[in-house]
């Protein structure tokens, strides 16, 4: 995954945390912290202008703590850093689709062509349903 060289230093703004993780593990599970938790807070950045800011909370909102604050989680893996390595992937995918403008969708018009395919279309179901009815003698 390419990251725009301008959102690498992102990384320096990014709290990491560890805690007890779930799922696969056995007795591993109950004694190391595996679970990684990755906080950006994204009103207090320093790297982001005011209009990314205000771009990222509104396209995240649904993401977003009460402080404007992105929290992803990650416990795929048994491994601390595998989870770290993941959680930060994560972070840069979201950040990089929230960031990433909408194409304009522009308008197009059917050709000719399929106008007059779909109008003889018409006609030919409309004829097949009059001769279906019943003619009077």
């Amino acid at each position: 995954m390419s990251i725009p060289i301008r959102y690498r230093d992102l990384k320096s703004e990014l709290k990491i945390t560890t805690a007890r993780s779930g799922g696969p593990g056995g007795q591993n599970v109950n004694k190391v912290n595996s679970k990684v938790i990755l906080r950006f807070d994204i009103g207090n950045s320093l790297l982001l202008s005011i209009d990314e800011r205000q771009l990222l909370i509104a396209k995240l909102k649904n993401r977003l703590s009460n402080d404007n604050e992105l929290i992803i989680s990650c416990q795929i893996s048994r491994s601390q850093l595998q989870n770290k390595n993941l959680a930060i992937e994560e972070f840069y995918r979201v950040i990089e689709k929230a960031l990433t403008p909408v194409k304009k969708r522009f308008k197009t018009k059917r050709t000719r062509a399929s106008v007059e395919k779909r109008l003889s279309n018409k006609k030919q179901h409309s004829q097949k349903k009059a001769n279906r009815r019943m003619k009077d003698f």
